[in-house]
């Protein structure tokens, strides 16, 4: 039988949806790009934001046409939707067979089978189903587990769900409360990983930097960078989602001293206006962000800084959203998201009025990225003509001789990117690191050429 799956949403939802390819194909089933041709076809959805179940919720739609042209006989859908809305989208969406929550990962061969019930569990309205606790799956090293990412990064997903309580944010009530896989089993993984060829890993949770503290493990995370440090094969180590609270001076230190680990901070932030960040149920002040911004700075030279903020927040006025600006202009963030503030029911926040227009939240977001693609512009500036080691990431669909790469200070996918010009293909292969001189920038973009000629690139080749 073949098997199609449909994954959106954050890396998080990335790794789950792997694991339950992983499961499919050890049951026997073969997995299928083309979802015409899939007999049962599989969609992880995600339910953060409105904009997030929109797409989930086309997604499902679409892929239920694929009952009336193509091969599909039963849809399955799974992820923070499924636990969400069971009963809705049972109820409304009558071609879904079954729908299951993110704690039921390791029921997708059944559900695949036809022995998960198709029926909802829960009544309209609820989060979670009748009779069920919050979520606790957790996978480890031994679950299966299919890469759907290029063959030289892999994500790495080192906790589940959050203690956190942001009055925004929906994820502790559908992924539970915060558990920390085990160290032994994270570098297992990781060992797995590097000999398949993956060479860089990026470390992701609701919280990374509070990996083992709900374990009583001081250190935890520090220790565990510096254990991964250690592992043949791998060239980067990143780290994705630090809470401002859970940074500490020995992680820090970790990310500094290991030469593999890279020196890239991804900081959510969310606002800098105190009373924003009260009513957001968010830790800190300007001042205080400006205190750990500093620190982390000094404590890890040549670090970038990726922050995400919210803007449009009930009752946000124009002098707070100006803090913000101000605030973003001080700080000059490698990279920044900003999202307008989108009203979920479930959230402590949905109590309050959503007061800022839509028209206005578009405004200050639009205003907010203008400020940061001009600090964008000038750090680019500054790196023209500089040295910079490239990971490799393949061909650009633009252009089949120009290759896409990353620095250090840039994750896939999410930040800007380096496009290697004079450059051979069959030289520099995906998951190649690259010595290259930047010579201009395009956007957000930079432009860059190698620095070995590709008439010795048969040194890099065997140096592989």
């Amino acid at each position: 039988m073949k098997v199609g799956f449909v994954s959106l949403g954050c890396p998080k939802n990335l790794v789950d949806s792997e694991v339950m390819i992983g499961l499919s194909q050890q049951a026997g089933y073969e997995v299928t790009a083309d979802p015409a041709e899939a007999e049962v076809l599989i969609v992880n959805t995600c339910a953060f934001i409105d904009s997030a179940r929109r797409e989930s919720v086309d997604a499902i739609l679409e892929m239920a046409e694929f009952k009336k042209t193509g091969a599909c006989r039963r849809l399955v859908v799974t992820g923070c939707l499924g636990e969400r809305y069971r009963a809705e989208l049972s109820a409304e969406i009558p071609e879904v067979d079954a729908v299951l929550g993110t704690d039921d990962v390791p029921g997708i061969v059944r559900a695949i089978d036809g022995i998960a019930p198709a029926e909802a569990t829960a009544p309209p309205g609820g989060l979670l189903p009748a009779g069920r606790g919050l979520p606790t799956y957790l996978y480890d090293a031994e679950t299966p587990r299919t890469l759907s990412t290029p063959r030289h990064y892999a994500y790495l997903k080192v906790a589940e769900g959050c203690n956190h309580r942001c009055t925004f944010c929906i994820i502790p009530r559908v992924r539970g409360a915060y558990r920390s896989r085990p160290a032994g089993s994270i570098l297992v993984e990781a060992r797995r990983l590097a000999e398949r060829g993956v060479r860089e890993i990026i470390l992701v949770s609701q919280d990374t930097a509070a990996y083992g503290r709900d374990r009583g493990e001081r250190g935890a995370l520090a220790q565990l960078l510096r254990d991964l440090n250690r592992v043949d094969g791998l060239g980067w180590i990143r780290l994705m989602y630090l809470h401002p609270t859970t940074v500490t001076d020995d992680l820090l230190a970790a990310i500094a001293e290991s030469e593999k680990v890279c020196k890239y901070v991804d900081l959510p932030l969310q606002h800098a206006a105190g009373t924003v960040l009260r009513r957001m149920g968010r830790p800190g002040t300007r001042r205080t962000y400006s205190r750990l911004l500093a620190r982390i700075r000094a404590r890890v030279p040549g670090v970038a800084v990726r922050t995400t903020v919210i803007v449009g927040f009930p009752g946000e006025t124009g002098a707070e959203f100006d803090e913000l600006v101000s605030f973003v202009r001080e700080q000059a963030f490698e990279h920044l998201g900003a999202f307008p503030y989108s009203h979920e029911e479930g959230t402590r926040a949905w109590a309050r009025a959503d007061d800022v227009p839509a028209r206005v939240k578009r405004a200050r977001r639009h205003r907010l990225l203008a400020v940061q693609q001009r600090l964008v512009a000038r750090a680019q500036r500054a790196l023209v003509g500089r040295q910079v080691r490239v990971l490799v990431d393949g061909p650009v669909p633009e252009h089949e001789l120009v290759l896409g790469g990353r620095l250090e200070g840039q994750a896939p996918d999410i930040d800007s990117r380096v496009y290697l010009t004079d450059a051979d293909p069959g030289c520099h292969r995906a998951g190649t690191f690259v010595d290259a001189a930047v010579v201009g920038a395009r956007g957000y973009d930079l432009l860059a050429r190698p620095l070995l000629p590709a008439t010795r690139c048969d040194k890099i080749l065997d140096s592989e």
